[in-house]
């Protein structure tokens, strides 16, 4: 494939990646009218984003080896389809008075988003030499800082019509993903042996969904009473009990959706852990627009043009981050990430003036810039063969997912039991001195130069 093809590939790719990292800018501008509407309580309302989330996880690893066997473009296709399919459902329930109707919706979203960003960071690895996938990475992790930025813009003018059309504005994107994506990504299969691994699925769909559920049902402002509820315990027992037949199975399997061997390779134990500190950031940010509006008191239009700071902050990083890969390695600025989202964190979690609010903000953004996106993706794509690249995203996507759940349920269990304006001060602080401790995690990464001297082909 020569570059012309390359360039072609990944501007497909590019508009399907902006589609679904849409939907995750949007949703922040749109929960205020949307907890107003229905009437949700402080923990009611997290469940926007778990349900979302929780699909997202079960049905990455599904897709990811689901592409090696059907090939990426029809599974990226059909990924396309289907989350528009639940933007429907979604902007359905607008006025119908239909929560559940609302949560399904998300649901199918989430199953089908799940696809997305793995499926193509694979593509990417097969379609782009080694010394310019740094680079490819980059300008699709620089979708996520102009999705934020055009989130708030389109969410402050579409909200006064009814926030429905915030979810209805993916159908026309989703369309042109699917005509282009046909015409032009590769659809030879990778795996030529072996079956799927449905006991795998099974087992990692069981850990992730009761792991979810005993989540958002534990309160941390009594832990103990809380953690004696069978809804808590119980189903965190059962969750534990299926990761641990999920290592036993993946042990066996020929093709494993979740292959733990790659635990063993410590630059990806550590990417996972780091990918897993980013996703609990990425899931902070969803809450700024409820904070400022509880913070200074103004509406939820103008909370939501309060991210525009922090999405301005990932549009110029993003591609920064990706250019820099190539030049410095993914440990310098791994670490250069985790310390200025660390700074913006613990800055903006404290009563301050709106000044340091929007500053701090920022540095949220240019921190995640360098987290999500092209670093992680660099480093599984240079530490796996093609045989396993697709699995790997998955799980980088997975662990992603997971920091979400974490931080969107956690946030939601304290901003009840605290109050909200205290509670999300709170959970912003403690997720800043979250990411301090991964800083010393990621001085466990490659240098540069051993980066480039081990990278796979």
């Amino acid at each position: 494939m020569d570059d012309k093809q390359r360039n072609r590939v990944l501007g497909v790719l590019f508009v399907g990646v902006l589609m679904g990292a849409l939907d995750i800018a949007i949703i922040g501008p749109a929960m205020p009218a949307i907890q107003a509407e229905f009437g949700l309580t402080p923990r009611q309302l997290p469940w926007l984003f778990s349900i979302y989330v929780l699909m997202q996880m079960i049905s990455t690893p599904l897709w990811a080896k689901l592409s090696d066997f059907y090939g990426r473009r029809a599974i990226y296709v059909l990924d396309v389809a289907i989350f528009a399919i639940g933007s429907i459902v979604v902007a359905a329930s607008h006025g119908s008075g239909m929560w559940l109707l609302l949560l399904v919706g998300r649901a199918i979203q989430g199953f089908g988003a799940g696809g997305i960003f793995p499926v193509a960071s694979a593509v990417i690895g097969d379609t782009f030499p080694a010394d310019k996938r740094g680079g490819a990475l980059g300008l699709i992790g620089a979708v996520f800082g102009m999705a934020f930025l055009i989130g708030p813009v389109i969410g402050g003018l579409l909200l006064g019509f009814g926030w429905q059309w915030l979810f209805l504005i993916n159908i026309p994107l989703a369309l042109v993903v699917i005509a282009l994506g046909w015409k032009l990504l590769p659809h030879a299969p990778v795996a030529t042996s072996g079956g799927f691994d449905w006991a795998g699925m099974l087992a990692l769909a069981v850990a992730l969904a009761a792991f979810t559920f005993g989540l958002n049902e534990f309160n941390p402002a009594d832990a103990a009473a809380s953690l004696a509820r069978p809804a808590v315990w119980a189903t965190l027992l059962v969750s534990i009990a299926a990761w641990i037949a999920l290592v036993a199975i993946e042990r066996r399997a020929e093709n494993p959706v979740f292959p733990v061997r790659l635990f063993a390779n410590k630059q990806l134990a550590v990417a996972f852990a780091i990918t897993l500190g980013a996703g609990i950031g990425e899931a902070s940010t969803v809450f700024i627009p409820l904070l400022a509006v509880l913070a200074f008191g103004v509406t939820p239009s103008v909370g939501s043009y309060l991210l525009l700071p922090l999405v301005l902050a990932m549009a110029v990083g993003s591609p920064l981050a990706g250019r820099l890969l190539d030049k410095l390695g993914s440990r310098v600025v791994i670490l250069a990430g985790l310390v200025i989202m660390a700074a913006g964190l613990i800055g903006i979690g404290r009563p301050a003036p709106l000044w340091v609010f929007i500053a701090c903000s920022a540095l949220i953004g240019l921190g995640l810039s360098a987290l999500l996106g092209a670093p992680i993706r660099y480093i599984t794509l240079n530490e796996t063969t093609a045989a396993d690249r697709s699995a790997a995203q998955g799980m980088v996507t997975t662990f992603t997912s997971i920091g979400q759940l974490v931080a969107a349920a956690l946030i939601g269990a304290v901003a009840a039991s605290f109050g909200e304006a205290q509670g999300y001060d709170l959970s912003f602080l403690g997720i800043g001195l979250v990411t301090i401790v991964l800083v010393f995690v990621a001085l466990a990464l490659k240098s540069r130069a051993v980066e480039q001297s081990t990278r796979v082909s």
